[in-house]
């Protein structure tokens, strides 16, 4: 009958949507502010970082080292696949900081990638802001300019992974893992010393194949605007958010389309003398 039928439709999409959550990729989307720069300057080429910015920007690399190489099996290394940045130079050089300070030689893993840079990232106005006062006639027309782009740059980020393949099309045997990179150097040899320690021989740390993660180096009004778009939030609230220099905040995309944030605006890794917000300095401002 038409019911029976329909209720076995929904049996199979409702077993469908277990198997994707189960067996789907986990996106991770990390997004950093850029360290504090000169803003005194007009060109790009000159609007670089500061000392303290370039001191943020190395101690950001660092933190981020830690997460791709892992610690343990308990705080196991995250599979980044790539680094991406905007087209401008406070960003460009953030990201250059990063990438060095990553600690990336001691890691044999698959290379982590870097983009080119994307000038949908670049910095500006996403959209009306409110509660505001009178917006002047520049300001209007410079948001009307550049919320199409920063739009088309959530858009392009901001997705779910592709699903897997139904169970009925995998093999019926049951396939070896498959991991894409695997720990440090400097955390193979930290494991092996344990295990001879414990008479263990179990392989070195390996990141979850079912997870996988990107960094974006960018700007404080774009990241503002992704956090309202992708929690579904009103963008127009995007000023109201506070995000420090080379601060992190940290996004997950489930397979189901799910999306939470992790971290917003995180300084964790900045001592109190490094926390900017711009020229702003500390908090009392």
């Amino acid at each position: 009958s038409g019911k029976s039928s329909g209720d076995g439709a929904k049996a199979a999409e409702a077993k469908r949507e277990r198997y994707i959550r189960e067996n789907g990729v986990t996106r991770h989307l990390i997004l950093v502010r850029h360290g504090q720069y000169d803003e005194t300057h007009k060109e790009d080429s000159k609007r670089i970082l500061t000392p303290l910015g370039r001191k943020q920007a190395e101690l950001t690399g660092k933190r981020l080292g830690e997460f791709i190489r892992g610690v343990n099996e308990e705080f196991g290394p995250c599979r980044v696949k790539v680094v991406r940045v905007s087209d401008l130079a406070r960003a460009k050089e953030t990201a250059d900081i990063i990438y060095e300070n990553m600690d990336l030689e001691n890691f044999d893993g698959d290379t982590i990638h870097r983009s080119q840079p994307d000038p949908l990232l670049n910095e500006g106005r996403p959209c009306h802001h409110i509660p505001g006062g009178k917006a002047r006639t520049s300001a209007i027309e410079k948001t009307d300019e550049h919320h199409p782009r920063i739009e088309h740059a959530f858009r392009k980020y901001f997705f779910r992974a592709d699903p897997p393949a139904p169970a009925d099309e995998l093999q019926q045997d049951e396939p070896d893992a498959v991991v894409a990179t695997s720990a440090s150097t400097h955390t193979k040899k930290t494991l092996e010393q344990t295990k001879e320690s414990d008479g263990n021989t179990e392989s070195p740390l390996k990141p979850d194949p079912q997870h996988e993660f990107e960094i974006i180096v960018c700007h404080a009004n774009v990241i503002r605007y992704f956090f309202c778009r992708a929690l579904q939030l009103p963008p127009e609230a995007w000023l109201r958010l506070c995000i420090f220099n080379c601060s992190l905040t940290y996004f997950t995309i489930r397979p189901t389309g799910t999306v939470s944030c992790r971290m917003l605006g995180d300084i964790g890794h900045l001592p109190y003398e490094m926390n900017t917000f711009s020229m702003h300095t500390g908090f009392n401002w």
